[in-house]
């Protein structure tokens, strides 16, 4: 393996493991004070999260044929991810 994939695999780690933190973050949050918002917060990053997996395992089972669909579908997961985020601070009362 090149230098540059066990970069993007390290990146992708870290991305993960910080997004699921924030997911579980968001859901002690939701369960201390079941605001609705704290829902959206954990969806948001749970997508973000799932976009870089699915882009990480799809590129290394493909060996990086497909680069467009690949960063499309990244990109859509991470968008709507990023987008329920927003909603969660428009709604937070």
């Amino acid at each position: 393996m090149l230098v540059v994939e066990y970069l993007y695999i390290a990146a992708t780690a870290i991305l993960v493991l910080s997004g699921f933190t924030m997911v579980g973050m968001a859901v002690k949050a939701y369960l201390q004070t079941t605001r609705r918002a704290m829902i959206h917060v954990s969806l948001g990053f749970g997508l973000i999260a799932a976009a870089a997996i699915a882009t990480a395992i799809s590129a290394f089972v493909t060996d990086f044929r497909g680069v467009r669909s690949l960063l499309l579908v990244n990109n859509g997961l991470s968008s709507l991810g990023f987008i329920l985020v927003v909603y969660s601070l428009i709604i937070y009362d």
